[in-house]
């Protein structure tokens, strides 16, 4: 796996786990440990009236029992009672078989102190059950590790490095073509970027790493543009770009959140590799230029 994949799969395995809620998070901890411990790591569903005995994976290695939490907003008081409530009930159902019990959440942001503590309480009245915590960063680092055929199985195909370098005028043509909606600006803004552009935006690592990736092929993109008969096309596209742009931001998505629609705009990161190079090689062309995106603050402008 080269750096293009894996910056692409950093941030396929970053969007999905914002995405998903409730059972379909469940369902991609689920397709992710059965990956990562093929054999060892059992999924658990509900079944019958006993439902799955709060218990959503099973290890045996080590005896963990695995409890997912992924409402819509993490809220302080439902997440205290969902704790207490289901390792109560582990214990209850699992008695000596739970050597762990690990609580899988999905906020971003990390569990709030009086949820820490809580965990800290039930551990220290529980010698004998190892506690412990899985949030992006634990879920990140187990997925990142996966060989690259099982990263292709839970997040599709992606292009590699030399799939990059190998694009061509025909993998351009339509994802550019599908962009063109809006009429050019009477003035654009075609000031080139400064190398602190990527910071300014606090775009991650991943995202941040595919922009980088894709100057690789900004020069075909250019030299597409030049040689296209109609020389309006790449800014009637950069305007598309600007408005797509404009108006995501001002719904107030993340960084990486615009940076996903963006690629979905110019023609998605699925379907054959080479169109999604194509896809980043079109990002990072207009990016540089500041079509997309805020410019670095300028030092001698402060």
């Amino acid at each position: 796996m080269d750096d293009t994949q894996r910056f692409a799969y950093g941030l396929k395995f970053e969007n999905a786990f914002l995405r998903e809620r409730g059972k379909a998070f469940e369902t991609l901890f689920a397709r992710i440990m059965a990956h990562a411990f093929p054999g060892d790591f059992q999924p658990v569903r509900p079944y019958g009236p006993k439902g799955d005995l709060k218990c959503d994976g099973f290890r045996a290695s080590d005896g963990t029992v695995f409890q997912c939490y992924a409402p819509d907003a993490m809220k302080l008081e439902p997440l205290l009672a969902k704790v207490d409530e289901d390792f109560a009930g582990a214990l209850v159902h699992w008695t000596t078989k739970m050597l762990r019990w690990e609580f899988v959440h999905n906020d971003s942001r990390g569990l709030p102190a009086e949820a820490v503590k809580k965990l800290a309480t039930l551990n220290a009245a529980n010698p004998n059950v190892a506690l412990a915590v899985c949030g992006e960063a634990e879920l990140r680092l187990i997925a990142m590790s996966l060989a690259l055929h099982q990263l292709e199985d839970l997040f599709g195909a992606v292009p590699s490095g030399r799939v990059l370098e190998k694009l061509d005028f025909e993998a351009l043509r339509p994802v550019l073509l599908a962009i063109q909606r809006q009429e050019p600006d009477a003035e654009p803004s075609l000031v080139a970027p400064s190398a602190a552009k990527l910071e300014r935006n606090a775009l991650s690592q991943d995202a941040a790493g595919l922009l980088r990736q894709g100057r690789r092929r900004e020069q075909l993109v250019e030299a597409f543009f030049a040689g296209w008969p109609d020389p309006d096309l790449g800014e009637e596209i950069a305007q598309a770009f600007r408005v797509r742009y404009q108006a995501l931001k001002a719904v107030g998505l993340s960084p990486d959140d615009i940076f996903g629609e963006l690629q979905a705009f110019a023609g998605g990161m699925t379907g054959e590799p080479a169109r999604q190079g194509a896809v980043l090689a079109v990002l990072s062309y207009f990016f540089e230029r500041c079509d997309i995106f805020e410019d670095a603050i300028r030092i001698d402008a402060i």
